[in-house]
C-alpha cells in the first residue's frame, strides 16, 4: 500500500477503546470494514429510505446502495490521492448506520420527539450503533472500531453533544468539535463523496419516478453541460441511456475536480502526517466553480424533488408514524423487547429502538399498535 505521509496509516492508528491483539492477515482499518459489513445495522440499510420509501420501487436507492456508491467514489478518489482506501470504505459503509426509517423525515420527527431528552442526531446515532448498540462480542458492547473510523463516522456533532463525548472519552472523537479542528483526510473525503453520490443518484431516482423531467435539468449548469455533450456525441441515443451517460460524465467531472483541487490544497499546506492534517484548514474540497455548481444542483433537487407534493405527502405520513410509535412505546414500554425496557434512560431507549427499524418494520409496528395503516405497502 503506497500511502502518502499525510494519509492515515493503520500502524499509527490511535487504537481502539478496548485494546485487542492485531489480526494476522488484516490491518486495523480492514478489520473495521469487515466488522461493519457483518453488523446487523448494516443489513438493515437495504430496507431504509433514501428519498423514496422502500416499497415505492425496487430500483430506487436505499441507504445500503447509497453507502456502497459513497464507498466506490471515495475509494476512487483516495487511490488517486494516495489516501487509505480501506479506511475510506469503512467510514463510507458505516456513515448512515444510525439513520432512522423514512430517511430525513423520520430523523426530524424523532428529533422533535426527543426535544428535552438530548435530541436526536443521525451522525451521533451512527456512532452510538458502532460504540454501544451492536451486541456481537463477549468482551464489550459495540464493534470496538478504530479511532480513525469512529472519527469519520461522526462528521457532524452539536457542541453540547461534543462536550458530553469529551467528558466520557477525554481526548477522543468529541474533542475536534470543541477545538474546531479537522478530522483526517479520509473522513473529509467521505463527507464530500457522500454529497457527490446523493446529488447524482437523486437525479436518477427523480427522473425514474417521474417527479423530475429530464429537460427540466437544462437549467442546472452542472448537469446540462453533460446532457448536451451526450446528445451531441450520441444523437442516436434514446431513453435512459441518455440520462445514464450524462450522470456518468457529471460524476467523473466531480471526481477529477476533487482530485485536482484537493491535491493542490495538500501541496500548499504540506502536512507532514495525519495529525498535521487535523491542525490545518479543511483540505478536501471542490474547486470554487464546481462548489457553486454543486450548490445550484442541490437547490434544484430541494425545490423539485425533496419538496415535491408527492414526496411531502409521504414525508408527512412517515413523520406521523414515528411520532405515534414514540408515544406508544413511551406510554407502554412493554411493547418493546425486554433489552430496551431495562435501560436507565427510557426516552433514549425508545429512540434507539425506533432508529434501528427498517421502513417496513416501522409500518407493521405502527399498524399493530394503532390498528391503522398510514402508509400503504
Amino acid at each position: 500500500m503506497n500511502l502518502a505521509p499525510y494519509a492515515s496509516h493503520p500502524a499509527r492508528s490511535r487504537g481502539r477503546r478496548h485494546p485487542e491483539p492485531p489480526a494476522p492477515t488484516r490491518d486495523a482499518f480492514q478489520r473495521d470494514r469487515d466488522r461493519i459489513v457483518h453488523s446487523t445495522a448494516f443489513r438493515r440499510l437495504v430496507y431504509k429510505t433514501q428519498v423514496f420509501l422502500n416499497h415505492e420501487g425496487d430500483l430506487f436507492r436505499t441507504r445500503l446502495t447509497h453507502s456502497l456508491e459513497v464507498a466506490q467514489l471515495g475509494r476512487s478518489i483516495a487511490r488517486a490521492l494516495r489516501l487509505n482506501e480501506d479506511l475510506v470504505e469503512a467510514i463510507a459503509l458505516a456513515h448512515d448506520l444510525g439513520h432512522t426509517p423514512f430517511g430525513h423525515a423520520g430523523q426530524d420527527a424523532l428529533d422533535a420527539c426527543m426535544a428535552g431528552h438530548g435530541g436526536f442526531e443521525h451522525n451521533l446515532q451512527s456512532l452510538r450503533v458502532v460504540d454501544a448498540l451492536e451486541l456481537r462480542y463477549p468482551q464489550y458492547d459495540g464493534l470496538n472500531l478504530s479511532f480513525e473510523t469512529r472519527e469519520g463516522i461522526l462528521k457532524h456533532c452539536s457542541r453540547a453533544n461534543a462536550e458530553r463525548l469529551e467528558a466520557a472519552e477525554p481526548g477522543g472523537i468529541g474533542r475536534r468539535f470543541c477545538e474546531r479542528s479537522q478530522p483526517g483526510l479520509e473522513a473529509q473525503l467521505c463527507n464530500l463523496a457522500d454529497e457527490i453520490a446523493y446529488n447524482a443518484h437523486d437525479i436518477d431516482d427523480g427522473v425514474r419516478s417521474g417527479l423530475i423531467e429530464l429537460d427540466a435539468l437544462d437549467e442546472v449548469a452542472l448537469f446540462s453541460r453533460y446532457l448536451r455533450e451526450t446528445r451531441h456525441e450520441h444523437p442516436q441515443l434514446q431513453g435512459r441511456r441518455v440520462l445514464y451517460e450524462a450522470i456518468r460524465r457529471m460524476l467523473s467531472a466531480q471526481v477529477y475536480d476533487v482530485i485536482d483541487a484537493t491535491g493542490s490544497a495538500i501541496e500548499a499546506a504540506a502536512p507532514a502526517d495525519a495529525d498535521a492534517v487535523r491542525r490545518a484548514a479543511p483540505l478536501v474540497h471542490f474547486s470554487p466553480a464546481m462548489r457553486a455548481q454543486s450548490i445550484e444542483l442541490k437547490q434544484f433537487l430541494f425545490r423539485n424533488l425533496y419538496r415535491h407534493p408527492r414526496v411531502m405527502q409521504t414525508t408527512g405520513r412517515a413523520q406521523e408514524v414515528v411520532r405515534e410509535l414514540f408515544a406508544a412505546y413511551t406510554d407502554d414500554p412493554a411493547q418493546m423487547p425486554a433489552s430496551y425496557t431495562q435501560r436507565d434512560d427510557p426516552q433514549r431507549a425508545v429512540a434507539d429502538y425506533i432508529a434501528g427499524m427498517t421502513d417496513r418494520f416501522a409500518m407493521r409496528e405502527h399498524e399493530r399498535l394503532t390498528g391503522r395503516r398510514w402508509i400503504e405497502p
